[in-house]
């Protein structure tokens, strides 16, 4: 194995006086841990579903699909893959290889590798908590959805009556049934932010269910949590399949499929749609969350990760591939009925046109006496060389067009999803299956968001760690209390403003700082000698570069392109206007631009008061020396004892090293039990030739 070179001066100053120079897999003051009381994944099968159910959430469901749909289909696939490749799988891997080695959570793993970017696992705590707030909303609203599957029919099928009028409800008639139930039944939603309205009591209710369920799920740590992943990571998958079966015996979905993979090249020459990769594929694998490296830190450590990295990085991107068929299977049937829906009604027109007039040479040559009879086809010729002569209440009916209305997020699971499966045969069944895979997917994903804020604060303060309980039970409290923001009647517009604001810029710096922090202070040869000394053999060379260059660079490109098109088009969201009974796009109030930026400033913030706390705390500690020692400068030994029972006093037996202690090769060590460290072969060899040359 190769030699760590020694920390230059400048190191130094980056680690601290009080960082060991050791290897990572010493506890974070430089003493051999033991981590026999640590809890421990069952078996790895155990583990992977753990990543994997953490990784694919509803974002594979309801984002991706979108921006294949909006970017060249099968060109936006592989420009994802690239990233994929170039930029996700090496932080992918960084991160299980940190939590792993360091066998801790994300602030006592950053806290290790320098005590100055210690605010960086503070931050993504954060953010975890930000996201966990919003993402339960969303579990509320599958579980408010899966309560009204159990009737027949569905309540978004029809309209419902105006009883004063007779008549039916004008804002649902200007829309559409499932429209109306998502925002009027479901959210009973007010027309702007502004309007803040009063607490929907139902969705409260869900709300306090959901975070129950989280709560009951985490109170014993991973081993409860992961009990309940065996169902909720593989249930999707079960679903995913048995929707793309029954999807593909449907009118449209070839069309559906077709439009999906159709390649537009022109694309990749446009900035905001690698911006949008980019983004995808940082959220997609939940880098930056503290997740990962809170899943990791409970494997052995001599666990391959770096097949591990592959295997979840594959299976989220396979997993992605089949959500996206799933949903265009979907959206082709929806827009091939809405299509031919439109031709009978132009139909309709027509033969009111000829019972008021003599026929014209223009006169469709197909039957006119049954309209289900007329394909899309046909009538779409005839309309394309008489279009001119009809006038323009007879309309085109193109599949495109409807195909071309991109639909994501909430408005793809709870208006498009739900209307076509109003149009199954036994349409409960089909709705209750869909809106069970939701839950499943949020309550996977929240599962380790949950880990990403409770492992870290238990590793780091010893009180928290020894009332877990305790711990996971106000948590889960406090996001009820917060969470109820969302439950009032503008709620919707405060998911949104989290969705978009709250996580991706404070993400992306945390990841910045993440990969500053091993790949040029910590120094990536360092980490790989590290890696190599756990699986027994050295990872590739590339990542060395990957670490130092590409990723560093997409990262601060990824933050530069959000923070300029941030600036330069300005926040804005969506609202339903209840007059209309349409969306409209507005701008964020005064008041809402400030809350944005705080959420931001909020979640940055920990990252530069640990770097400044730190250096004050440095320095105190070195004026208190310089007072106690005369100035003489104090030097940790280079490596604890195997046994952290034999630990010298470092306030009484540390000395300044020698010019031979410097010259002599570094020990570097693997792990053979909980505390205890053996010298590697070529060290051992070196050492007895020292010793044959010494006489010792």
């Amino acid at each position: 194995m190769t030699e760590k070179p020694s920390l230059d001066t400048e190191d130094r100053a980056w680690l601290g006086e009080g960082q060991s120079e050791s290897q990572l897999t010493q506890g974070p003051d430089g003493v051999a841990t033991s981590d026999g009381d640590r809890p421990a994944w069952d078996s790895k099968f155990q583990y992977v579903l753990a990543q994997v159910g953490f990784s694919v959430g509803l974002g594979n469901v309801w984002r991706f699909p979108y921006l294949c749909h909006q970017n060249g289909g099968g060109s936006f696939m592989v420009l994802y893959v690239f990233l994929l490749l170039i930029v996700g799988v090496p932080l992918f891997f960084m991160e299980l290889a940190a939590g792993q080695c360091i066998r801790q959570g994300s602030i006592g793993v950053w806290k290790h590798i320098s005590p100055k970017l210690a605010g960086v696992g503070y931050s993504s705590c954060m953010v975890c908590f930000y996201v966990a707030l919003y993402y339960n909303v969303i579990i509320a609203w599958s579980l408010f959805y899966l309560g009204n599957s159990f009737q027949y029919p569905l309540p978004w099928e029809q309209c419902p009556l105006d009883v004063t009028t007779n008549d039916t409800v004008k804002e649902c008639a200007g829309s559409s049934p499932t429209s109306y139930f998502w925002f009027r039944k479901a959210l009973d939603i007010t027309n702007s932010i502004d309007d803040s309205g009063e607490l929907n009591p139902i969705m409260t209710g869900c709300l306090l269910a959901a975070w129950t369920i989280v709560s009951l799920a985490m109170i014993k740590g991973i081993k409860s949590s992961a009990r309940v992943m065996y169902f909720s990571t593989v249930f999707p998958y079960v679903v995913l399949f048995i929707f793309l079966i029954r999807g593909l015996m449907l009118d449209g979905a070839i069309d559906g499929i077709t439009y999906m993979f159709y390649p537009k090249l022109e694309i990749w020459g446009n900035v905001q749609v690698w911006r949008q990769a980019a983004t995808q594929v940082f959220f997609a694998l939940g880098l930056g969350y503290g997740s990962v490296i809170a899943y990791s830190s409970y494997n052995p450590v001599n666990n391959n990760c770096h097949r591990d990295a592959l295997m979840v990085s594959g299976i989220n991107f396979m997993t992605s591939v089949l959500a996206s068929l799933v949903v265009f299977v979907v959206l082709g049937f929806r827009a091939k009925n809405i299509a031919l829906r439109c031709v009978t009604k132009n139909l309709g027109l027509l033969s009111s046109m000829a019972s008021h007039g003599p026929e014209e040479h223009w006169w469709p040559w197909f039957n006119m006496s049954d309209p289900s009879s007329v394909s899309l086809g046909e009538y779409r010729e005839w309309y394309s060389h008489y279009s001119p002569i009809v006038g323009s209440n007879i309309t085109d009916c193109s599949l495109e067009e409807e195909m071309n209305k991109g639909v994501e997020g909430t408005g793809l699971a709870f208006i498009a999803f739900t209307e076509v499966m109003a149009l199954f045969p036994a349409s409960p069944f089909w709705s209750t299956l869909f809106f069970l895979m939701l839950l499943n997917l949020g309550l996977s994903t929240m599962f380790g968001t949950m880990q990403g804020i409770l492992t870290p604060l238990m590793d780091n303060f010893s009180f928290l760690g020894r009332h877990r309980t305790a711990l996971t039970v106000s948590s889960c409290a406090l996001g009820f209390l917060i969470g109820m923001l969302f439950t009032q009647r503008s709620g919707n517009y405060f998911v949104t403003m989290f969705d978009d604001y709250s996580a991706t810029l404070p993400l992306v710096i945390v990841v910045i700082f993440e990969t500053i922090s091993v790949a040029w202070v910590y120094g990536t040869d360092r980490f790989l000698d590290d890696i190599e000394v756990m699986l027994k053999w050295r990872p590739p060379v590339v990542y060395k570069y990957l670490w130092k260059y590409v990723c560093l660079l997409a990262m601060v490109g990824l933050l530069a392109a959000s923070l300029l098109r941030m600036i330069f088009k300005g926040p804005t969201y969506t609202a339903w206007n209840q007059n209309t009974a349409s969306e409209m796009t507005l701008e964020y109030p005064r008041w809402a631009l400030a809350m944005i930026v705080m959420l931001i400033v909020f979640a940055s913030l920990p990252v530069p008061i640990g770097y400044i706390h730190s250096t004050w705390k440095n320095r105190q500690l070195s004026n208190a020396r310089s007072e106690v020692g005369g100035g003489q400068e104090m030097h940790r030994e280079l490596y604890t004892k195997c046994d952290s029972s034999d630990q010298l006093d470092s306030s009484s037996h540390h000395r300044a090293p020698s010019e031979e202690d410097e010259a002599r090769p570094r020990t570097a060590f693997q792990t053979v039990g909980a505390d205890h460290y053996q010298l590697l072969p070529q060290q051992l060899e070196v050492e007895e030739d020292e010793e044959q040359d010494t006489g010792v």
